[in-house]
C-alpha cells in the first residue's frame, strides 16, 4: 500500500511544472487587471506599467469618492454610514 517515491527527475519536473503554473497565474492576473484599467488597453503587458496605472486609477477614484462624499456633506447628506 507504499507509494512508489518519485525519481530526482520527476520531482524535478513537477517543480519546473508547478512553477510555470505559477507563472502563468500571475500573467493571467496582470492580463484581467489591465482589462479593467482604463489607458492600459492596447499596451504591452508590462508588470511595472499595469501597477503603476492601477495606482493611479485607484488614487483618481479614491479623489472623486471623497469630493462627492464631501459634496453630499455639504447639501446635508448624513454620510456617516459611507465612511469606511
Amino acid at each position: 500500500s507504499e507509494k512508489p517515491r518519485l525519481t530526482e527527475q520527476e520531482k524535478k519536473n513537477n517543480h519546473i511544472a508547478s512553477e510555470q503554473k505559477r507563472r502563468q497565474a500571475i500573467r493571467d492576473g496582470f492580463d484581467r487587471l489591465a482589462s479593467i484599467v482604463p489607458g492600459m488597453e492596447g499596451q504591452g503587458r508590462s508588470e511595472a506599467v499595469v501597477l503603476e496605472a492601477t495606482i493611479k486609477f485607484m488614487r483618481s477614484k479614491i479623489s472623486e469618492r471623497k469630493a462627492l462624499v464631501e459634496a453630499a456633506k455639504e447639501a446635508g447628506i448624513d454620510t456617516t454610514t459611507w465612511e469606511l
